[in-house]
């Protein structure tokens, strides 16, 4: 028998892809479940704590993005890594790019969501300040140029990675993020 939290969050999964974020309500996600409104709250505080159960549990992309993003300073090559990490988060924007992109139709309900995920320490950005972060640990190990903008670096990387995640489910052609390792080098290496 799966567990209540498991059965939530499948259920709002499932209500997420069907009616998107913006109307996927606590109420049709109970309803899904089979449980009451008040039988989430035992779970999950709010919406926005659902939503990132989903995203990180009901993701098959965010296991490997997160161990893509662990990845050890000064271990395998740079360009390795960064071709990795290119892979997860393109297979990861991939996925949830339907997921998410209901939220930004209504400005109400995005903000809110804003709001929330700042209180819980969460949101995209974490994605591009862990690049970040390993990008300044290899040019402190010498093994990136001294004087690459990381951070930038890090968004020119990630926003590739979205880029060609939104282009695959307009065009329908699979992403190649293999190909962004060799357009870093000249600002990396």
């Amino acid at each position: 028998m799966a567990l209540t939290r498991d059965v939530i969050l499948d259920s709002a999964l499932r209500v997420i892809r069907e009616r998107g974020l913006a109307r996927a309500t606590t109420k049709e996600i109970a309803k899904a479940a089979g449980l009451s409104e008040a039988a989430l709250y035992k779970h999950f505080t709010d919406k926005a704590a659902i939503f990132l159960g989903v995203l990180q549990e009901r993701s098959p992309g965010f296991r490997p993005l997160r161990d893509a993003l662990a990845v050890r300073p000064g271990s395998a090559t740079v360009a390795g890594n960064l071709t990795a990490i290119a892979v997860a988060a393109s297979a990861f924007y991939g996925e949830n790019f339907p997921l998410v992109g209901s939220i930004f139709a209504e400005p109400a309900i995005f903000d809110a969501h804003r709001r929330r995920m700042g209180q819980l320490g969460a949101g995209p950005h974490k994605v591009n300040e862990a690049l970040a972060g390993y990008l300044r640990a290899e040019r402190e190990l010498g093994r990136v140029r001294a004087d690459a903008d990381t951070d930038a670096v890090a968004d020119l990387l990630l926003g590739a990675c979205f880029q060609q995640a939104f282009l695959t489910h307009f065009h329908g052609t699979p992403p190649d993020p293999q190909r962004y390792t060799v357009l870093l080098r000249p600002v990396l290496f």
